[in-house]
């Protein structure tokens, strides 16, 4: 890819804006208060924004591999703090994917590296449903089944911790589990239940 061409998107890209609405970027300059927060994965084909239909302002967005929420991740921990204590989000999404490559190294036995720590967070999701997963003969589908239960352990993690409980206690603040379909490009929502979950952990992790 030639880097010059992405300037000439630019460019076209500020002519379209204008031309739709003259004051777009002086109202882009306002501030943000974006209702969502959205924590994906790095995939080049999975962007936030145009997957939901949303734009500029709308949605608040942390990306990393596997769309993982670590504990002692200090970037996406920053990430949750802000969103929720300053922006005042209202809900928060965990979106996976379909063909999600750090899945599916996390499925091998490979060592890759430097990210081994990382996929070993994967590697645990693993391990909490081998039973399920051993089941399932078909490896597209247990990759598949896989994805969607990082989501799942993803929000139990996020749900863990002080930011989400209090906001959820304080303003009724929701954590939601997707998955992109990179096949169809619909978004699937897991339907995780919210409430439940936090009733059974808080036992353990409640920080009230």
């Amino acid at each position: 890819m030639k880097l010059d061409i992405v300037f000439e998107n630019n460019k076209n890209w500020i002519e379209s804006k204008l031309e739709l609405d003259p004051e777009y970027f002086n109202d882009l300059g306002k501030g943000q208060s974006p209702k969502l927060l959205y924590i994906g994965c790095s995939d080049s084909r999975v962007t936030a924004e145009d997957l939901m239909g949303l734009g500029p302002g709308d949605v608040f967005v942390h990306r990393n591999i596997a769309n993982m929420v670590v504990g002692t991740d200090l970037n996406a921990m920053s990430v949750v703090d802000y969103a929720v204590n300053h922006l005042k989000v209202e809900h928060v999404v965990i979106c996976g994917h379909y063909l999600c490559g750090g899945v599916k190294a996390a499925m091998q036995s490979a060592d890759l590296g430097i990210l081994n720590p990382w996929l070993r967070n994967i590697r645990d999701v693993y391990r909490l449903h081998k039973t399920e997963l051993n089941a399932i003969e078909d490896e597209e589908k247990r990759y598949n089944r896989l994805v969607e239960l990082n989501v799942q352990e993803q929000c139990v993690n996020i749900i863990k911790t002080a930011t989400i409980q209090k906001a959820s206690r304080d303003r009724g603040l929701k954590v939601h589990g997707w998955v992109f379909d990179v096949h169809s490009g619909r978004l699937i929502d897991l339907k995780i239940d919210f409430d439940g979950i936090l009733k059974n952990i808080m036992e353990i992790y409640h920080l009230d």
